[in-house]
C-alpha cells in the first residue's frame, strides 16, 4: 500500500477526453490532485471521459484554472516542473517532493515555448528515440507520477 504524497498534475489545455479520463483513474489510485487550466478540448460531461474514468470521478480532488498563472499564484511555495520534448532536462534528475506540480501541454502542441524558457531549469523531458514526436499524454503523466513516487517512499 502507498502512502500518499500528494503530487499534482496540471493538465493545461487537454483535448482527448480518454486521456484525461485515465489520468483521473491514475490520479486515485495515486492519491494526486488534478488541475484543468485553461480551454478544455472537450466538456466534463463528454461520455468518453467518464467512461475512461470509470467510478473514479469521486476519489479525485480536481480543480478548474482558467491561467497557469492563477494556479501558479495559489501555491507559491510550491515546485513546478513543465514536461516538453524540448529540454535535455531528464525527469529523472531531478528530486520531486511532496506538493510539487506536473505540468502537462495540450496533446497536439505541448506547452508554450516562451514558457519553457522561463523555466528552463524546471523544464523536463521523458528520454525517447531520435524522430519520434512524443508519448501519449496519459503515459506520460504516469512515468513521471511514479518516478516522483518512488523516490519519496
Amino acid at each position: 500500500m502507498m502512502k500518499n504524497n500528494s503530487f499534482n498534475i496540471v493538465l493545461f489545455e487537454p483535448e482527448i477526453p480518454q486521456n484525461t479520463g485515465n489520468i483521473v483513474r491514475l490520479c486515485a489510485c495515486t492519491g494526486s490532485n488534478l488541475y484543468l487550466v485553461g480551454k478544455l478540448g472537450f466538456s466534463l460531461s463528454d461520455k468518453y471521459l467518464k467512461r475512461a474514468g470509470l467510478d473514479y470521478w469521486e476519489n479525485v480532488n480536481i480543480q478548474k484554472y482558467n491561467t497557469l498563472e492563477d494556479l501558479q499564484n495559489d501555491f507559491p511555495q510550491s515546485n513546478f516542473y513543465y514536461l516538453t520534448t524540448k529540454s535535455k532536462n531528464l525527469y529523472t534528475n531531478k528530486e520531486f517532493k511532496s506538493g510539487d506540480f506536473f505540468v502537462f501541454g495540450p496533446e497536439t502542441r505541448g506547452l508554450d515555448e516562451n514558457l519553457l524558457k522561463q523555466n528552463s531549469n524546471t523544464a523536463i523531458t521523458i528520454p525517447m528515440m531520435e524522430g519520434q514526436r512524443s508519448l501519449n499524454l496519459s503515459n506520460s503523466v504516469a512515468i513521471v507520477i511514479y518516478e516522483a513516487i518512488r523516490q519519496n517512499g
